[in-house]
């Protein structure tokens, strides 16, 4: 977990809500820890509970847990001066309440969210107590774009559940700087060194052109002043023979990566533009994770969908329409797997009745698109992987292309288990 992250650089959340709401437990639902005194008592939190945590796929984030609006004690005004000063530090605000609860406390919330322009999320709590009306739901949805959560905070067998919701709310409304993608290899190796990219001219491959995953690595290794080869894959066997040093990385497209392995030694890292796009444009682990449920279609079969970002012109031997489905297929045994095709910004809203999704890398789509439709498939249970994990596992050779990554790695053996 990063606690280094300067709280600067963190995505600032103000939690708010009436005294009793359940503003702290919340605080403790989302970190899992005892973070905040809870007490049915009115003013327990006193002052402004300070929570700096990673909540992934956002990254480093601080929780702002302040007093009760309504608090009445003796030090109920200098509690709320500090309360209505998290407004200039919030980036997002959330606002705790009950069903049925909305009176001049939460407006004043709704309002100033308004007139600062700052994103609210409205949670309902203790709905075990009281559930919302369908009058009251629609109503607080008109206060917050939509951004509306049901949830029972001192009931931990929902967090997994209300978390997912939580943070596709996040990513739907925190400010762009808070979404900047990581390198795609500016931080795996040293400036001066060498990465060999191994390009396969196809059917697929643009007349005249690389693909903009291939020609995205190649800038990135070239702003970090690495020394970039890029050769056929008929090629590499010779580009390895010709350098005097090792090169510190090979990157290959995923279609040739059981070549790639096989000829690459092992004590060169290697690994695919696909997973290296699976990192800069969403959750790597989660989709490490997510490549092990492919093994689970051998047993049971089922319904996969086949994401791409872009609409283009499908090729005889398509990757999102032939190959992959073609390689699953062929992996499980199972000629009766269900393979739907999803392009461009056509998705379904519902994933319940998929077993696995497997999404292109998106170079077409930002960070937020992608990770949006990731957290989707978190929230409805459903396996997400992409295609380079995807190919790479089905060849039996994903333990070696995620090595670079030991957090991916480690996430995708524990799915395994």
């Amino acid at each position: 977990m990063n606690q280094t992250a300067p709280k600067a650089l963190r995505l600032h959340i103000g939690i708010f809500g009436r005294t009793n709401a359940g503003k702290s437990s919340l605080l403790n639902f989302i970190s899992g820890q005892s973070t905040a005194i809870t007490s049915p008592i009115p003013g327990t939190t006193t002052d402004v509970v300070s929570k700096p945590m990673e909540l992934l796929p956002i990254g480093p984030v601080v929780f702002l847990d302040t007093a009760g609006l309504n608090d009445s004690s003796a030090l109920g005004a200098a509690r709320l001066g500090k309360t209505f000063g998290v407004f200039d530090q919030a980036d997002v605000l959330t606002l705790v309440t009950e069903a049925g609860q909305w009176d001049e406390a939460e407006q004043y919330i709704a309002n100033e969210a308004k007139r600062r322009k700052v994103p609210l999320i409205i949670i309902i709590n203790k709905c075990d107590l009281k559930a919302p009306s369908p009058e009251f739901k629609t109503m607080v949805a008109a206060e917050s774009s939509g951004m509306v959560i049901e949830t029972v905070a001192s009931d931990h067998n929902l967090r997994d559940q209300f978390l997912n919701e939580y943070k596709q709310a996040l990513i739907q409304c925190c400010p762009d700087d808070f979404l900047k993608p990581p390198p795609l290899i500016g931080d795996l190796i040293k400036p001066g060194e060498t990465v060999i990219m191994l390009v396969p001219i196809d059917l697929q491959a643009p007349k005249g052109r690389i693909i903009l995953p291939q020609v995205q690595v190649l800038r990135d290794g070239l702003d970090n002043s690495n020394i970039v080869i890029t050769v056929k894959e008929t090629e590499y066997q010779t580009a390895l023979k010709n350098l005097k040093n090792a090169p510190a990385l090979t990157v290959c497209d995923s279609q040739v990566v059981d070549l790639m392995v096989r000829e690459t030694p092992p004590e060169i890292v290697c690994t695919t533009f696909s997973i290296l796009f699976a990192r800069l444009k969403g959750n790597m682990e989660l989709m490490a994770a997510g490549a092990a449920a492919i093994g689970k279609l051998k047993k049971n079969g089922g319904r996969v969908l086949i994401a791409e970002a872009c609409t283009h012109h499908a090729t005889e031997d398509d990757i999102g329409r032939v190959k992959i489905p073609r390689l699953l297929r062929r992996f499980t045994g199972r000629e009766d797997l269900t393979v739907d095709v999803y392009a461009g910004t056509d998705y379904p809203a519902d994933l319940s009745g998929y077993d696995l999704v497997v999404h292109c890398g998106g170079c077409m789509f930002n960070r937020r698109a992608i990770l949006s439709r990731i957290q989707l498939a978190a929230s409805s249970g459903v396996a997400i992987t992409n295609y380079g994990m995807c190919i790479s596992f089905c060849h039996g050779v994903l333990d070696r292309v995620l090595s670079p990554f030991p957090d991916a790695l480690a996430a995708y053996h524990n799915a395994c288990r």
